[in-house]
């Protein structure tokens, strides 16, 4: 039995080990945003999904390595940036800005 929960915690740690965490905060105006908000990051054909908590944190497993897409579904709006994964953490701040009158993701 000792053996079996050895290999299974082996094989979990593996796994985790495999995919990249993406992780950070999203502000506007200086404030986080509020909890609930949704978000998903697209690594080829796979799309992982998040949101934030009461601090604009956020923080999703990608398993798959190189570019990405961030899209954030804010107030009725698709703010889009682009991302990368790698085999170790990343973190990416950002700020919710207007650019041109649109708003949009700027990384702080």
């Amino acid at each position: 039995m000792k053996s079996l929960i050895v290999v299974a915690c082996c094989l979990w740690m593996a796994a985790a080990a495999l995919a990249g965490e993406i992780y950070g905060t999203i502000s506007e105006a200086g404030k986080p945003l509020p909890a609930g908000v949704k978000m998903e990051i697209t690594a080829g054909q796979k799309t992982y999904t998040g949101e934030t908590d009461k601090f604009g944190s956020y923080r999703v497993f990608v398993q798959e390595k190189g570019k990405c897409t961030l899209t954030v579904l804010y107030k009725d709006l698709k703010l889009t940036a682009a991302i990368f994964s790698y085999e170790k953490a990343t973190r990416y701040d950002w700020t919710v800005e207007t650019v041109d009158n649109k708003p949009a993701l700027k990384r702080k």
